[in-house]
């Protein structure tokens, strides 16, 4: 896993060294074990390398005659995509070296045969002029940002090294600010920061001399709906399942160094551990947080079940104590690492979970993906039922109700427009149609930006084996009862689970796993609430009465996330937009 960035320069511009400078060192804690570096005469590429596979050989970019590529990812069939190729050609073991073999001899649609997690930057000198690829995996694991400017196009892994190249906006876009409150991600192409945007999800664009001038997309879905399913008995989907499972676990667990897992206790996770278990790979270490909230306020635990999996498939397993103090002291770092900003609360125990692993291993396996392909979420069922059954559409309502803030600025969901305009453009219906919402915007602007950004603060590599093709292709075309049966989403899942691995109880009531933001926020508000309320990022939109009712009520439902909502807020316009420091702890860096 790596940090990417560079440039496409148009006629008469020239690759700015000093930004390239700045770009690379932003982001190096992505790769601390070098740097690659190649200057062209309008184009350049940087690479910071965390080396995972092919430690002695693998340093990038990795060349071929005037062609030349670099990358952040890992592409898990390699050893196939290998095969295609005359022996001789390859001058490294690497994984990610076989694309720039493929882009050559395929052109712009050489993603079509990756497996992986990637953002890719490509580039070759042809005839006087330049050509130039940047291409993501499909379901947006891996971050890649553009801007285009006036002398080309720059590229970056993440959009606060692109900030520091001196490139789009240190700017709070008001449209984004509104998503990012009621729905805590935000959505589409454009940032919250003017002139910087994603490369979306399974998106390859093509520049030539700094000119965007072509653009395609893979959509993971429409790939997997293509492969005929038929009538299938539940043993059979299972056994589909099952094949599917074991291959994408061990093909995710390739790594020359060592590999652990997060273990909540949960289906996913527990299904990683168990197939990880019945594939017999070695002995793995497994990471749980659990939570202390000083007061006498009770949070689920499952650190005692989780426990006792790692224990019947003989992994080593951790406990993670988070405390208040631990989370006043850097929840400013926390916030900073989170530069395209998701205000989902799971990023706390993400980030200390990933700072202790990295004691021991530098890869990571993380469940991400499981409740959007096997259709996990509550939400999920409500949208299926008819309103008199309390049946109700996604993201009808937000963290706030269904408007925003002052009176004087309250519109009618405003902060809906980007996600209304995926559902017009849906070519599904029921389940399919709401499960395809969330892995093209809550997927990847929320839980995967959220891993990637926690894990590789700590330079360490998130890997999603429930977001691979094999298993897509699996699980995605099977019919909605394979799904949700008998009122539990994840069924088949489920179901494999406890032939696999009977002690984690997958048919049980789950506690659920959240974190006691709300209490630790409560306990702290009367120094909270002022600090926050002044922000002039929160003060734009809502008036202090209404922050410190918030925040002195903040244990209660549904104020917990809302008084979370408005301290990420806070401390993220602190240093993103205004540029403060975050070395202090909450309370002085509000201040």
């Amino acid at each position: 896993m790596c940090g990417i960035a560079g440039l496409s320069c148009r006629p008469g511009f020239k690759p700015d060294q000093a930004a390239l400078d700045r770009m690379s060192a932003a982001l190096r804690h992505r790769g601390p074990d070098g740097e690659g570096r190649l200057d062209l005469a309008g184009a350049a590429l940087r690479h910071r390398r965390l080396a995972i596979v092919d430690i002695a050989g693998g340093k990038q970019p990795f060349q071929h005659g005037q062609a030349a590529l670099i990358a952040n990812g890992e592409i898990y069939n390699d050893p196939a995509l290998r095969a295609g190729f005359t022996n001789g050609v390859f001058q490294t073991s690497s994984d990610c070296e076989p694309p720039l073999h493929m882009w050559l001899r395929d052109g712009t649609g050489y993603t079509a045969e990756l497996r992986g997690m990637y953002a890719i930057a490509a580039v070759e000198n042809q005839h006087g002029a330049h050509e130039m690829l940047l291409s993501r995996d499909p379901f947006g694991i891996k971050p890649l940002y553009i801007a285009e400017f006036e002398g080309g196009v720059a590229f970056a892994s993440e959009a606060q090294a692109l900030l520091a190249g001196g490139f789009g906006q240190r700017r709070l876009r008001s449209a984004a600010r509104d998503e990012l409150l009621q729905l805590q991600f935000t959505t589409g192409p454009k940032t919250v920061f003017p002139g910087i945007r994603r490369v979306l999800p399974g998106e390859t664009l093509r520049i030539v001399d700094g000119r965007i001038v072509e653009s395609r997309k893979r959509d993971p879905l429409v790939e997997a709906e293509t492969q005929p399913v038929g009538a299938l008995t539940d043993a059979q989907a299972l056994a589909r399942l099952d094949a599917a499972l074991t291959d994408s676990v061990s093909a995710h667990m390739r790594a020359d160094v060592p590999l652990g897992l997060f273990l909540s206790g949960g289906i996913d996770s527990s299904a990683l551990l168990a197939a990880a278990h019945r594939l017999g790979l070695p002995r793995l270490q497994a990471w749980t947080a659990r939570f202390e909230t000083g007061t006498s306020a009770s949070v689920a635990d499952e650190t005692a079940h989780a426990a006792a999996l790692a224990e019947v498939v003989g992994a080593e397993h951790h406990v993670l104590s988070i405390t208040s103090d631990m989370v006043w002291q850097d929840l400013p770092k926390i916030v900073a690492a989170m530069d395209d900003p998701t205000a989902d609360y799971a990023i706390i125990p993400t980030w200390f979970l990933a700072q202790e692993a990295r004691k021991a291993v530098t890869v990571l396996l993380s469940g991400e993906g499981g409740d959007e392909l096997f259709a996990g979420y509550g939400r999920y069922r409500r949208a299926l039922r008819p309103w008199w059954r309390g049946g109700r559409g996604t993201w009808r309502s937000g963290t706030f109700g269904r408007s925003l803030g002052r009176p004087g600025i309250a519109r009618a969901r405003p902060w809906r427009t980007g996600l209304a305009a995926l559902e017009l453009s849906q070519r599904r219906s029921g389940l399919g149609a709401v499960q395809a919402i969330d892995v093209a915007e809550w997927l990847p602007n929320d839980l995967l930006l959220k891993l990637d950004r926690c894990l590789m603060a700590h330079s360490v590599e998130g890997r999603t084996p429930l977001l691979d093709p094999v298993v897509a292709r699996a699980i995605w075309p099977l019919p909605d009862h394979f799904k949700i049966r008998d009122g539990q989403g994840k069924w088949l899942l489920r179901q494999w689970l406890q032939d696999a691995l009977p002690q984690s109880r997958p048919f049980a009531p789950k506690q659920g796993f959240t974190v006691p933001v709300g209490a630790w926020i409560e306990a702290e508000a009367s120094r909270l609430w002022p600090l926050v309320a002044r922000n002039p990022a929160v003060a734009a939109v809502f008036e202090e009465s209404r922050v410190r009712r918030i925040f002195e009520t903040a244990s209660r439902r549904g104020h917990a996330r809302q008084a979370w909502t408005l301290l990420f807020l806070a401390l993220w316009y602190r240093h993103h937009i205004e540029g403060r420091d975050c070395s202090a702890n909450t309370f002085d860096v509000l201040a």
